[in-house]
């Protein structure tokens, strides 16, 4: 398994996700898992998903540092100001706050088992093993770090 670590893009497997989603939500509807939800509540799922994402480039802008999660290596800053004081992993989370639009803009339940596969995977393959460059690049200021902000909030 250890094979998958940095293989997948984030971006890849968040669109993935969508798309398993929709066809689970197009071929596996059972009218006991239909969700009725009003379209201001994924409306602001998706926003606030899409916002998080983008304070979260903004921040590696500002300090010119690189956004490719394959590449954790060639990071040149440690980023901690911005939405970086609330949550280490802003983009992954700005991520699953949209695939949680989508299980309510599909109206299946069952497209909410995708979150918790998601939320496995870039903890086990995308964010372990770049938090251990991160340790090994900015040592205890990193580990101090971890220690006060949370990854997923």
């Amino acid at each position: 398994m250890n094979g998958l670590k940095l293989k997948i893009p984030p971006a890849l497997l968040f669109l993935l996700c969508v798309v398993l989603m929709w066809l689970t939500g197009r071929w596996l509807t059972l009218e006991q898992l239909v969700l009725k939800t009003p379209e201001w509540v994924y409306g602001l799922l998706i926003s606030t998903g899409g916002l998080v994402v983008l304070l979260g480039v903004i921040e590696f802008s500002k300090k010119s540092t690189t956004v490719n999660p394959h590449k954790p290596q060639d990071t040149s800053a440690f980023v901690k100001s911005g939405i970086y004081r609330l949550t280490r992993n802003p983009m992954y989370l700005g991520m699953v706050l949209i695939l949680c639009a989508a299980v309510f803009k599909l109206g299946n339940l069952l497209t909410v088992l995708f979150i918790p596969c998601f939320i496995w995977y870039m903890n086990e393959f995308q964010i372990k093993p770049e938090e251990e460059v991160m340790e090994h690049k900015f040592g205890d200021e990193f580990l101090d770090y971890k220690k006060k902000v949370r990854r997923w909030v």
